[in-house]
């Protein structure tokens, strides 16, 4: 049975419960119940990983950050070092495995950070309380996006977003109010997704979660 590994806070576990109960010929490791496993040695992706999912969180801390951080107030306080540990040792060595991986909100910023790329560390007008669950944020498209993965508006709750691009990421989508780089894939690699928006609260991203899934499934 393949596996995909995560690290998915408790408060968080509910939205992505239903989409995993869709497909229940897939395992979920959250390595967020195994800390054993953010030893700084130790693998941290088990042989049966078949895919990476980086899910939403706090700040990246600033020791994992590839920039200056002119002021460090910017980062959210409960920042966890152990868990960037863990990601970006996941994000490394599912690159090398070739699996597929689908970054999502602070995972996306993981997922670019890992690849070398920085982040805008503190912006406006991307984290209103309505913007959380309701889809009422527009966004523009580039070209190169697939049909199925583009939405009229979507949902938004961050403060940090993607700077310089890490290497290999191209913008699929971005905010029209001020460029915040909301959507990007990897196109030299098999499968490599990434958004800031929260594709687990709603039913409209169905698709990104097959997708991801699909994927997942044809690794094992």
């Amino acid at each position: 049975m393949p596996t995909v590994a995560t690290w998915i806070r408790e408060k968080d576990e509910p939205f992505f419960a239903r989409w995993f109960l869709e497909r229940p010929e897939l395992r979920v490791h959250n390595a967020c119940r195994d800390l054993e496993r953010a030893s700084e040695n130790a693998p941290v992706l088990a042989d049966d990983a078949a895919g990476l999912l980086l899910t939403g969180g706090p700040d990246i801390a600033v020791e994992f950050l590839r920039q200056p951080v002119p002021d460090p107030s910017v980062i959210e306080t409960d920042a966890r070092p152990d868990r960037d540990r863990w990601e970006f040792a996941a994000a490394r060595e599912a690159t090398e495995r070739g699996l597929p991986i689908f970054a999502i909100c602070k995972g996306l910023q993981v997922l670019n950070v890992a690849l070398g790329g920085t982040l805008h560390l503190d912006i406006p007008g991307h984290n209103a309380p309505e913007l959380r669950l309701g889809n009422l944020q527009p966004v523009v498209y580039a070209s190169s996006a697939p049909v199925h993965t583009r939405y009229e508006r979507i949902n938004s709750s961050h403060h940090q977003a993607l700077d310089r691009l890490g290497d290999g990421l191209e913008v699929e989508a971005w905010s029209p109010g001020d460029d915040i780089v909301e959507q990007v894939r990897r196109r030299d690699y098999p499968y490599c997704f990434g958004v800031q928006y929260h594709p687990e609260r709603h039913e409209q991203y169905t698709a990104l979660f097959h997708e991801f899934f699909d994927r997942v499934a044809a690794r094992s």
